[in-house]
């Protein structure tokens, strides 16, 4: 079965607080009963890949100001069918932020969160079924950005609010702070 190594990645997982762990239990579902769930032409939502990028020290986060949504988040994006979303998460990372040597911290999910895609053109509103992966990546190599930001930013932690207050980047914020202690 294509959605048995992210089920299992899944059933490994811990949310970090009760509106995760809501997600956590609506994306589980999904995911076990959508067999095309990896799949963009899936008008009613889809599982899609994320990276937060840390620097090596663990201090910083990369941030993207994704272009359409107009917002500062973590940089991810589509599976396009294919169910290794560990995967997913490195390529996103690798052409929206350009650096060649991004790595995973772990291969375990890092966290995750369920968002909706306002509708645009012909593609109605839907849900993004978030999986994120913790990456890590040097903070001094140069970043090239996509066509599909306006901006790259490494930001201190302590920062993070000045560019989003997005529960979701608040919870990787405070995971991270976490790890560091």
């Amino acid at each position: 079965m294509h959605r048995h190594a992210l089920l299992g990645k899944l059933r490994r997982y811990r949310p970090g607080d009760d509106g995760e762990y809501r997600m956590y239990l609506t994306l589980l579902r999904f995911v076990e009963t959508e067999p095309e769930c990896f799949e963009r032409s899936l008008q009613i939502g889809h599982v899609t890949g994320s990276a937060w990028i840390v620097n090596p020290g663990g201090n910083r986060a990369l941030l993207t100001h994704h272009r359409k949504l107009d917002r500062w988040l973590q940089l991810g994006g589509h599976a396009d069918g294919n169910p290794d979303i560990l995967a997913v998460a490195l390529r996103e990372a690798r052409e929206e932020s350009g650096l060649p040597e991004i790595r995973p911290v772990s291969e375990d999910v890092f966290d995750l969160d369920i968002h909706p895609i306002p509708a645009r053109g012909t593609e109605p509103r839907h849900l993004h079924y978030d999986v994120r992966f913790l990456l890590e990546a040097d903070d001094a190599a140069p970043l090239v950005i996509s066509n599909e930001s306006k901006a790259l930013a490494w930001v201190d932690l302590a920062q993070i609010g000045c560019y989003s207050t997005d529960a979701s980047i608040t919870r990787m914020t405070a995971k991270t702070l976490a790890r560091r202690r």
